[in-house]
């Protein structure tokens, strides 16, 4: 991934020795890690160092973070497009549409994230960037330390009075249910104008159905002739990339009926819906954040605003003098995503249906404060009067019984 020049403090080879100690250190430089580092400057931490791989294969590819929110944030700058109505489209061709404001659409692409938090941080006295990767993590008295290698093979050494980690756990905590959203993009340009730039469609469930799961395109409009096009499921096992390649062959010509186009760039991830219980501290002074510290919405699949809440929460607790990791989610809201997706892996719910119906009965701004983690107890409850009572509640009354067990974290596929 390139980097304009002077975006962010590096600190060369010589620069993470002993003789400094960290109030922080993040390991880390997605949305999660740059996130926490940017609050952290905005209520003063004095030493903060985030350790980002260096190019390579541990380097993440260009993502696409999406979520909604009710006016400009902190990274509005960063912001790509954004769109005030939303649609979801059922197997039949029916539409929900609405404009839910005060909420919009946003989409930040993860480089212009990047640059953007890379360019405060270079203003920030005492904040520095460091490329290396990351190796062990260690408790010492007062603090942790990370030892970490260099693109060129040479060990550094970084204490911190507090370690916040960010990077991907080797594996999947034990649980009870775990399915993946898995999901190719495309970034197309067609030689027509051939979308609505204030409309973006969150599921759009014309296409086929696979045998376990749900499937769905997602559209958003960066111009009358552009946008990202992706085809995604909800299911165990991802695909391979010629077999998205091939469901987006068809839902760009046979649902959307985009005529020729071409595709500029695309995207592919892998992101685990699971009930899995994540520790958010793993030592006196080593804390794992964002989605290693279970900031993925087991039902969704969203996270970004969940880093925001997250990240605003340690930082503000470190200025008060204490080191807490909240949870970046309420335990009814966990509870009900549990149940869910053991009804969706079940098959006692039908997908396309669930979501649509949903859509349909219930105010499109209210659903989406419900889906962020900001609705009421009594609304999330008129909310679950408007689900497949039956099945839901048998799948509730069974959950409690059921064991947790390991699940592995797939790989995604490139072939």
């Amino acid at each position: 991934m390139s980097r304009e020049a002077g975006t962010s403090r590096r600190a060369g080879p010589g620069g993470g020795g002993r003789d400094r100690v960290d109030d922080v250190v993040i390991l880390g430089g997605g949305a999660a890690g740059l996130s926490l580092a940017h609050w952290l400057t905005r209520t003063g931490t004095t030493a903060l160092t985030v350790v980002e791989a260096p190019d390579g294969p541990l380097r993440p590819a260009e993502r696409t973070w999406c979520s909604w929110d009710d006016g400009p944030g902190e990274f509005e700058e960063a912001v790509t497009a954004s769109w005030p109505r939303m649609r979801v489209r059922a197997p039949d061709g029916g539409v929900v549409e609405a404009a839910p404001a005060p909420l919009r659409y946003r989409m930040l692409r993860s480089q212009d994230f990047e640059r953007l938090v890379h360019a405060r941080l270079a203003a920030h006295p005492a904040a520095r960037v460091l490329r290396a990767t990351a190796h062990t993590v260690r408790n010492v008295p007062e603090g942790a330390e990370v030892r970490c290698a260099t693109g060129d093979g040479r060990t550094l050494t970084l204490r911190g009075r507090y370690v916040f980690d960010s990077r991907p756990p080797p594996g999947l905590p034990p649980s009870r249910t775990t399915l993946f959203q898995h999901f190719r993009g495309w970034f197309v340009r067609t030689a027509s104008p051939r979308f609505d730039t204030g409309v973006a469609d969150l599921m759009d469930f014309r296409v086929p159905q696979p045998r376990h799961g749900l499937a769905f395109g997602y559209v958003l409009p960066l111009g009358p002739e552009r946008a990202l096009v992706e085809y995604t499921e909800f299911s165990r096992t991802p695909l391979t990339t010629a077999a998205y390649d091939e469901a987006l062959r068809h839902y760009t010509g046979n649902v959307l009926r985009l005529g020729p186009l071409g595709v500029d760039s695309t995207e592919q991830g892998v992101i685990p819906m699971t009930d899995a219980r994540f520790p958010r501290r793993v030592g006196p002074a080593v804390f794992r954040i964002g989605a290693a510290g279970g900031a993925t919405r087991p039902a969704t699949g969203y996270t970004f605003a969940a880093v925001q809440r997250q990240s605003r929460a340690i930082a503000a607790a470190l200025r008060d003098g204490a080191a807490h990791v909240p949870r970046p989610h309420a335990r009814r809201a966990l509870a009900m995503d549990a149940v869910l997706l053991r009804a969706l892996d079940t098959g006692r719910i039908d997908g396309p249906e669930f979501f649509t119906g949903l859509f349909r009965r219930v105010p499109m701004e209210r659903l989406l404060r419900f889906l962020d983690g900001r609705s009421t107890p009594w609304e999330e409850f008129g909310i679950g009067l408007r689900t497949p009572v039956g099945p839901m509640l048998r799948t509730a009354a069974e959950l409690p019984f059921l064991p947790r067990r390991a699940a592995s974290r797939p790989e995604e596929s490139r072939t």
